[in-house]
């Protein structure tokens, strides 16, 4: 009986013991934005491309616990299906899990080229039915390319949008952005310093070039811009220069945060509770 008594106890002691270790193991993988209050923020973002860099990508920020903002279009991929097609679905899931946020980047690619008048504009999306067509679209055309990244997004990751978009290659007008605000949507762009470069030419600006010059001049609140693949990049950016500048910039001090915890948008985010 006694030994029976001594086997139980050991158990409960061997259990106890284990608690912290269980805790452990469910917490360290927290989400990004549960972390402490960022002082000298950057705010790292991506736009969609061809996918291929994606997972690379992915696996930096978590290994890194760094949050990000993503701007999601649904382009053409390596594999054939579209950034927001089903074959990339669990990969955003995941992103969502891990506390990232999402905003529009236009379901089609869609560059603006010119405005027609004050509610029309020249459009040239570079993915979908009409990729590489100059097009004729209205206020409400743009609105419901810009709502139907976001719907694609909140179906795929279970969480609501930001109420963001970026522009594809920044391109806007004043027309353009009065039309997007009247349909609930706040143009997001990057700051000078921010352009990380993974656009341009390898051979002219090879990735070692794009790291010392981002680890130089980027400065607390500066929104910072990158792809999820590059096609024309042949020595490609991620992840050779993404998880050194993010270990550069913590290094400097620096902190990463979402848009969410942007002060400009922050602010109006809160507007509209």
């Amino acid at each position: 009986m006694r030994r029976a008594n001594d086997l139980c106890l050991n158990n409960t002691i061997r259990v106890l013991l284990a608690i912290p270790l269980l805790f452990h193991s469910l917490t360290w993988a927290a989400p990004p934005s549960s972390t402490a209050v960022c002082k000298r923020p950057v705010y790292l973002t991506f736009d969609t491309g061809h996918m291929g860099v994606a997972p690379h990508i992915a696996k930096v920020l978590k290994q890194h616990e760094v949050p990000v903002t993503f701007f999601g279009a649904h382009e053409k991929t390596q594999e054939g299906d579209g950034s927001l097609g089903s074959h990339w679905a669990p990969w955003w899931k995941d992103r969502a899990m891990e506390g990232h946020e999402f905003a529009s980047h236009t379901f089609d690619h869609a560059y603006w080229r010119a405005d027609i008048d004050a509610q029309t504009f020249k459009i040239r999306p570079s993915a979908g039915e009409q990729v590489g067509k100059d097009l004729k679209w209205t206020s409400a055309d743009y609105c419901a390319n810009l709502k139907k990244a976001s719907h694609r997004l909140e179906a795929m990751t279970g969480r609501a949008s930001l109420p963001l978009f970026r522009a594809p290659g920044g391109k806007t007008s004043p027309s353009l952005l009065k039309a997007a605000v009247e349909c609930g949507y706040t143009h997001v762009g990057w700051s000078p310093a921010g352009f990380l470069g993974d656009e341009l030419s390898s051979q002219t600006h090879p990735n070692s070039a794009l790291l010392k010059s981002a680890l130089k001049n980027i400065r607390t609140g500066d929104i910072l811009m990158a792809h999820l693949g590059i096609w024309s990049r042949q020595d490609p950016w991620a992840p050779e220069v993404l998880a050194p500048l993010i270990v550069g910039l913590k290094e400097k001090g620096f902190c990463f945060a979402t848009l969410r915890q942007h002060p400009q948008y922050s602010k109006l985010l809160s507007n509209e509770k």
